[in-house]
């Protein structure tokens, strides 16, 4: 599976990298029919002290694409929350592939 970063405001990062690289490839290992994984790391002028570091993922597997992100004070948090949505896409859409 390929992992393609990019990168907004933002100034790239090898941990940042390698912290969302590891939770998207536990994702890969247990659904395997996703083909790429798309990350997007964007900074946001914002008011609120718990928001502004934005991480939007876009998985590419069969069917229509996947797609979540999330808004918090580090860009660690905002990686968790969007992998733990696609978590839950990714098991509903494996429970349609079964069912069929």
């Amino acid at each position: 599976m390929n992992i393609i970063f990019e990168y907004h405001n933002v100034s790239a990062s090898a941990r940042l990298e390698e912290f969302a690289g590891k939770h998207i490839n536990k994702l890969a290992d247990k659904y395997d029919f996703i083909v790429r994984a798309d990350v997007f790391f964007k900074t946001e002028n914002t008011s609120d002290e718990d928001r502004g570091k934005i991480c939007k993922i876009r998985l590419s597997a069969p069917g229509p694409r996947l797609f979540a992100n999330a808004s918090h004070d580090s860009f660690e948090a905002s990686v968790k929350e969007s992998v733990g949505d696609l978590e839950r896409q990714l098991r509903k859409r494996k429970e349609k592939f079964r069912s069929r």
